[in-house]
């Protein structure tokens, strides 16, 4: 199957080049999309909802809104790249993965 051929949404589809500058694919794109959504989404919530003092969580560390963003977000790269390493794809359950890790930050952090 080429590029050409390649369905709507499809693994080839997301992986597709999209240049010859870096390594640009649809699925990085929606990537950094992603990033900067959550933190103009958080910039939303607390221009709206101000008061996102920092709380001691199950970490043992004070954390505001966006420092458990961070710690979410960076865990979530950590459970994707060792799934990589030891799984492969698809990527579907790491997914999920991060959705519980991202819950637990913000409920428990």
């Amino acid at each position: 199957m080429t590029v050409e051929d390649a369905v709507l949404f499809s693994v080839q589809w997301w992986t597709e080049p999209l240049g010859s500058w870096m390594a640009w694919t649809r699925a990085t794109i929606a990537f950094f999309l992603f990033i900067f959504l959550s933190i103009a989404a958080m910039g939303v919530w607390e221009f709206y909802a101000p008061g996102g003092a920092p709380r001691r969580g199950i970490f043992a560390i004070d954390t505001t809104r966006g420092d458990r963003l961070f710690i979410s977000l960076l865990g979530s790269a950590f459970i994707f790249i060792a799934w990589l390493f030891f799984f492969g794809t698809p990527l579907w359950w790491p997914l999920a993965f991060c959705a519980i890790w991202t819950v637990f930050v913000f409920r428990y952090a």
